[in-house]
């Protein structure tokens, strides 16, 4: 599986990106059939407090899946995305057949 990691006009931080090649890879064993994963992060100017964006778009057989979200820190941000990512990829994966 390939992964991209991307800050967007900020600077990049190798802490979150072990962070997210480690969860990842767990992702990675439990649907062994995703082809590509892409992960921006994003700051903002929120007055909440929030902030931080965190978008994941994953390559699998069929349509993208595309998941975002925006919390007070990239790590919350990444895993409320993943949680999202993995009811969708739960869906898809009751609806898809296998060949026989």
């Amino acid at each position: 599986m390939k992964t991209n990691i991307q800050f967007v006009q900020m600077p990049t931080s190798e802490t979150m990106e072990d962070y997210v090649h480690e969860k990842l890879d767990k992702f990675y064993k439990k649907y062994d059939w995703i082809i590509k994963t892409d992960v921006f992060f994003k700051k903002e100017n929120d007055p909440k407090g929030n902030g931080k964006i965190c978008d994941l778009e994953l390559s699998i057989p069929g349509p993208k899946i595309y998941a975002t979200s925006n919390e007070k820190n990239f790590e919350l941000a990444f895993k409320e995305t993943l949680s999202d990512i993995e009811r969708q990829l739960q869906k898809r994966k009751g609806e898809m057949k296998p060949y026989m």
